[in-house]
């Protein structure tokens, strides 16, 4: 089971910070998951929508989207970061 977490942005417009979902057969990368992602909810859009860079982390580690995902792993999300 996939643990998913959101941050910041994407978890005010989600309207949650994270969710549990089975790895379907068809999913092994980060890119096919928010492809996945995308086809459950449409809101899904707002957030993955090509604008802006969304940051990736499996386990703890920043990933890019062909990182190969298991069964367990725990993804998150998080809006792009600025800094000042």
């Amino acid at each position: 089971m996939l643990n998913i977490q959101y941050f910041a942005s994407i978890r005010e417009a989600l309207n949650r910070s994270e969710e549990q979902l089975e790895l379907p057969a068809s999913v092994a990368t980060v890119d096919q998951l928010i492809a996945h992602l995308l086809q459950l909810n449409p809101h899904f859009k707002a957030v993955f929508n090509g604008k802006d860079k969304i940051l990736v982390a499996v386990n703890q580690t920043v990933a890019d989207k062909n990182c190969l995902l298991s069964a367990n792993d725990e993804v998150a999300f998080f809006p792009p970061m600025t800094g000042g």
